[in-house]
C-alpha cells in the first residue's frame, strides 16, 4: 500500500510540473543573429527588457549572416537578426522567412595602421580597394559568407577589381568581426567592419586601438540590419507567435530608443530606423 502511495505521489508531482516546465519552454524564442549584435553586447542589452516588457527569454546564436540564413532554412531557430538585404530578400522569397522588417543600421568603414602604408586615409571606397591591390598591402577579409563579407565582396565588384582570393596579401580568417580585427592588427594589415564593432574594438583597448578608421562615408557603405520571422508554412514547429513580438517590439519607440542610447566611449554602435 506505501508503494502504491508513493507512486501515486510521484505520478501527481510529475503531472503537475510538466506544464509548468513546458510552458517555461514555449517562452524561449530562439534567434540566429549576426556577431556584430552579439560582440558589440547589443543583445545583451536588448535580452532583458524584451523579457521583462513580454515574459519571453530571448536566446540566440551569433554566426555570419550566411550561416545564421540556413538556419533559419533548417528549422534550427525561430527569427533572424542579420545585416546582408540581398540575401535576406532572396530568402524571403523563396519562402524560408516572412515579416522582414528594417530595425536600425550604421555603416561599414576600412581600418588600418595609424601610419597608413598604402596611403587610402580620405579616399572613396573604390579608390581604397585599387589601392590596396596594386600595392598588395595585407588586406584581412573575414571569408565566411557573413553580411559583412558579402558586403566586402561586393565592393570589390563595384569597384571593378578582380575579386582576391588565393593571393598572399589577402588573409581569409572564417572567424568574426572581432577576431578578424585582432588579426589584421597582428599582421599590421587593414580590414573592413561594422562601425559598431570597432568602437567595441576600440573600447577594448581603452580608446587608443592600433588601427584607426581611414576609409568611411561613401553611401554604398551603409550597413542595414533587419530581423526576420521564420515562415511558420516550412517550420511547422517555428515559434512564429513569439517572433512576431520580438518584431513589433524591437520596432516599437522603447526598444528603438533602447537602440540609440546603447554607446560606447559616448559614442552609439547602431543607429534605429524602424520608422522609415
Amino acid at each position: 500500500m506505501k508503494r502504491l502511495l508513493v507512486a501515486v505521489v510521484c505520478l501527481a508531482l510529475i503531472i503537475c510540473f510538466l506544464p509548468a516546465g513546458s510552458a517555461a519552454a514555449d517562452k524561449i524564442l530562439m534567434m540566429a543573429t549576426t556577431t556584430s549584435t552579439d560582440n558589440t553586447g547589443l543583445l545583451d542589452h536588448l535580452a532583458p527588457q524584451f523579457k521583462a516588457a513580454t515574459g519571453i527569454e530571448l536566446r540566440w546564436t551569433a554566426t555570419g549572416t550566411g550561416k545564421a540564413l540556413k538556419l533559419g532554412q533548417n528549422c534550427d531557430v525561430d527569427i533572424l537578426m542579420v545585416h546582408a538585404p540581398p540575401a535576406e530578400k532572396k530568402f524571403v522569397a523563396n519562402g524560408y522567412g516572412v515579416d522582414r522588417r528594417e530595425v536600425m543600421y550604421n555603416d561599414f568603414v576600412i581600418i588600418g595602421p595609424a601610419a597608413d602604408g598604402a596611403g587610402i586615409k580620405g579616399k572613396s571606397i573604390a579608390e581604397a580597394l585599387a589601392t590596396i591591390q596594386t600595392s598588395q598591402t595585407v588586406f584581412v577579409s573575414r571569408g565566411d559568407n557573413s553580411g559583412t563579407h558579402k558586403k566586402e565582396l561586393a565592393l570589390w565588384k563595384a569597384a571593378k577589381l578582380p575579386v582576391p582570393e588565393k593571393e598572399a596579401w589577402y588573409v581569409q580568417t572564417g572567424q568574426g568581426m572581432l577576431a578578424s580585427i585582432n588579426i589584421a592588427a597582428e599582421r599590421n594589415g587593414y580590414t573592413m567592419t561594422d562601425r559598431g564593432t570597432y568602437i567595441k574594438y576600440e573600447s577594448n583597448l581603452k580608446g587608443n586601438p592600433p588601427l584607426k578608421v581611414l576609409v568611411e562615408g561613401d553611401a554604398v557603405l551603409l550597413n542595414q540590419y533587419s530581423v526576420i520571422a521564420i515562415n511558420p508554412k516550412h517550420c511547422a514547429k517555428a515559434k512564429h507567435g513569439l517572433a512576431e513580438q520580438f518584431t513589433q517590439w524591437i520596432a516599437a519607440p522603447q526598444a528603438q530608443q533602447l537602440i540609440k542610447d546603447f554607446e560606447l566611449l559616448g559614442k552609439p554602435l547602431f543607429t534605429p530606423n524602424a520608422d522609415q
